[in-house]
């Protein structure tokens, strides 16, 4: 009677770890699934704002004359320059700003990308592989 006892209690121990195992695993993939589903999303808002931002740049903070003020109170010797030569130097630093902000919105594209061709893949398969364990 022990024995039969035991090797029924023993049947229904490893059932219940097999299931235990199994919960364990399924909440796994759909963690896995959600940090990923996360990060496309993200990503993909991302690339959003970065294409946004390259499309249609800010626009430069400081106009004309606040330049023009600002430049000759740092230096005394800028009072006598021309208005053609403040302003050729004044357009000459918007056009770096913008360049380089392009060139910060273009790296942060390509940035953003990655967080989409990273995770996707990884997501794709526990995707699939879920719905394979759903099926059986």
């Amino acid at each position: 009677m022990i024995v039969v006892a035991f090797i029924f209690g023993g049947r229904s121990t490893l059932k219940n770890e097999k299931r235990g195992r199994i919960v364990i695993k399924t909440i796994y993939h759909y963690l896995v699934l959600f940090s990923t589903l996360m990060m496309v999303i993200g990503g993909s808002i991302s690339v959003f704002i970065a294409t946004a931002n390259i499309i249609f740049p800010e626009p430069y903070y400081q106009n004309f004359q606040e330049y023009r003020i600002s430049t000759q109170q740092a230096d005394p010797k800028q009072l006598n320059v021309s208005d053609a030569t403040l302003r050729a130097r004044y357009d000459e630093m918007v056009e770096l700003a913008r360049a380089s902000q392009v060139a910060r919105d273009k790296s942060s594209l390509i940035k953003s990308i990655g967080f989409i061709l990273i995770p996707l893949p990884i997501f794709i398969y526990f995707q699939r592989r879920m719905a394979k364990n759903n099926e059986e």
